[in-house]
């Protein structure tokens, strides 16, 4: 990386980090002080900022510091994406290669799913969706898979009172929305038929962490007319792909 760009004191306060998370120990100010030849006022503002944003512990008794429970959280829920995408990507290659249309894998941020990995169908049609992309819940059979599987009340705050129209198909009301989830919730997997994209049919299904809780979903996408045929024969591989999946990852929660 180009070092004019880097910002000094946050490259700092990262040696600061990388020291006292490495440790096997907690340390005191003194020791970072002398690992770190670092002036001691400017030591202790970085420990007192890390402390106060839950990334260390401090123990005032001792007066020393440790990893915190926040980051300790953060650790394992990347241990759980991070097996998410690597068993799903074994998952998603056998869809594509059997059914020759696109794969999506997406997880819930906020009120959007955002596409972490996709399998480009091996034919001339290219749609949308690009790893990085955000789409609204209630437009995509991925939104609509997670969904069903949550509390009620999660869903109704997480997709609030605004419905953006991606197209003249997209649901734009929460009692319809609520009917479509209630509707996959019953058969399993999710169904949605150019809401998100013109010509466009997608099937969805959940993956589950270690709790329950649906931290991803899983697609196949292809155009109205191909999807047809498809229909039973793709839900039923996703959701024996989504099991796997969900059965390989580590018991811990996605949830902060």
């Amino acid at each position: 990386m180009n070092d004019q760009y880097s910002v000094l004191p946050v490259a700092k306060a990262m040696q600061v980090f990388a020291y006292v998370a490495s440790q096997a120990h907690d340390v005191t100010l003194t020791e970072v002080v002398q690992a770190l030849d670092m002036p001691k006022t400017t030591v202790f503002r970085y420990l007192q900022t890390l402390s106060a944003a839950g990334l260390f512990a401090h123990d005032i008794v001792q007066d020393r510091y440790g990893v915190g429970e926040r980051f300790r959280e953060l650790a394992r829920i990347d241990q759980l994406y991070h097996s998410l995408r690597s068993t799903a990507q074994r998952e998603m290659d056998e869809l594509a290669d059997g059914f020759r249309e696109t794969i999506n894998l997406a997880v819930l941020d906020d009120h959007e799913v955002v596409y972490v990995d996709i399998r480009e169908a091996t034919r001339s049609q290219r749609f949308q969706a690009r790893i990085g992309h955000r789409h609204p819940i209630h437009s995509t059979s991925l939104g609509k898979a997670i969904a069903a599987f949550m509390p009620d009340d999660r869903v109704d705050a997480i997709v609030g009172a605004q419905f953006e129209p991606r197209t003249y198909r997209t649901v734009t009301d929460l009692r319809t929305f609520r009917r479509h989830v209630e509707e996959t919730r019953k058969r399993g997997f999710a169904i949605e038929s150019g809401e998100n994209e013109d010509g466009v049919t997608c099937i969805g299904v959940p993956i589950f962490d270690g709790q329950g809780f649906p931290i991803a979903a899983m697609s196949l996408s292809a155009p109205d007319n191909r999807m047809k045929t498809l229909v039973e024969r793709a839900a039923e591989a996703l959701q024996g792909a989504a099991k796997r999946v969900t059965t390989s990852l580590p018991r811990v929660s996605a949830a902060l």
